[in-house]
């Protein structure tokens, strides 16, 4: 299956109008959040992205709520939080929001790492991770060399070890990947990933 996927377009239409074109040639499309800025006009982000292929799997980041991306999410697409759902025998599984809680204070949708955890003890054998926040210490660190991951998120692909996780939220590691154990992990970005996915059986 051909998979095109993305992070934290924050309402860029330049990326956008690419993303809408490039997904013509999908099977799947992933978004892995941060649609918009701030929480601000979610709609115009998703007005942005009108005319992308679907089927399309989407969780909240950080700048969206998942009550916010329900509502303004377009019709061909499904929104994860905590949740799986199968495409063409493709499992997925999404969780959104920044792991742990950011310094970003009453806009930003945030969990701890035991909210993450709770959410994450759901997901089982899946053919692919999606989440908003990287895992801690894989492409996770700031310019700074901070490691800004979630140790909810590492302890969960290392469980479940799925082939592919996707995730966003720190810009410094856009475009970067890792393995952790059998597990091949993509910081995206607006720019759109392809990957070659199946369902393991």
């Amino acid at each position: 299956m051909k998979v095109l996927a993305f992070s934290d377009l924050h309402r860029a239409a330049p990326a956008a109008r690419r993303l809408v074109e490039m997904s013509r040639n999908a099977d799947l499309v992933i978004a892995a959040g941060d649609f918009t800025n701030h929480r601000l006009d979610l709609e115009g982000a998703m007005a942005l992205l009108d005319g992308l292929k679907g089927p399309v799997v989407m969780v909240p980041g950080n700048n969206e709520s998942e009550d916010e991306l329900r509502g303004a999410a377009p019709e061909n697409a499904v929104v994860l939080h905590g949740e799986t759902t199968e495409v063409a025998g493709l499992k997925l599984f999404g969780i959104g929001y920044a792991i742990p809680v950011t310094p970003f204070k009453d806009w930003s949708c945030d969990l701890t790492e035991a909210q993450g955890a709770e959410l994450l003890s759901g997901c089982e054998d899946v053919d692919v991770l999606i989440t908003h926040s990287p895992p801690k210490g894989v492409v996770d660190k700031t310019s700074q060399g901070v490691s800004l991951g979630s140790t909810a998120v590492l302890q969960a692909i290392e469980r479940i070890q799925p082939p592919l996780v996707v995730c966003g939220h720190i810009h410094d590691c856009w475009g970067r990947s890792a393995m952790v154990g059998e597990s091949h992990v993509a910081n995206l970005g607006p720019a759109g990933t392809w990957f070659e996915v199946e369902p393991k059986g």
